[in-house]
């Protein structure tokens, strides 16, 4: 057994923070629960609190920082993706409809495993997915 016992964030770069974050308190509501300004080097950030102990830790970064290309597997940087766990299958639709809303690109509702997955586009062009239990 694993001496670790979850996921506590994710940390990923934007350059819009206040845009970032009303985008996924409109679609997921989460809240910010953390914020501090640019100090030195050191960036202007948010921690978003996403549910279930995990939270994102969104750096904000100028365009020029930004690297990689967000459409291609492999060439996305250090973190692919990631994916948020919603409780069922009802609640993955709900997600889906709110993301329709937002005018994400989105794909459909799939069977990977035992979860359902719906992979989206966040307002960054960030691929990301949305797992719900099969059960």
């Amino acid at each position: 057994m694993a001496i670790t016992n979850g996921l506590n964030h994710v940390a990923t770069l934007t350059t819009d923070l206040d845009r970032f974050q009303a985008w996924y308190r409109d679609v997921f509501d989460a809240e910010t629960v953390f914020e501090m300004a640019q100090e030195g080097d050191h960036p202007r950030m948010a921690i978003i609190d996403l549910g279930g102990g995990g939270a994102l830790n969104v750096f904000e970064v100028s365009e020029e920082a930004m690297i990689g290309d967000r459409r291609r597997v492999g060439a996305r940087g250090a973190i692919d993706h990631f994916g948020l766990s919603v409780a069922d299958r009802a609640t993955l639709e709900q997600v889906q409809g709110r993301l329709e809303a937002a005018g994400a690109d989105i794909g459909e509702i799939q069977q990977l495993g035992d979860c359902w997955s719906l992979f989206f586009r966040d307002v960054d062009g960030m691929e990301l997915e949305v797992c719900a239990p099969l059960g």
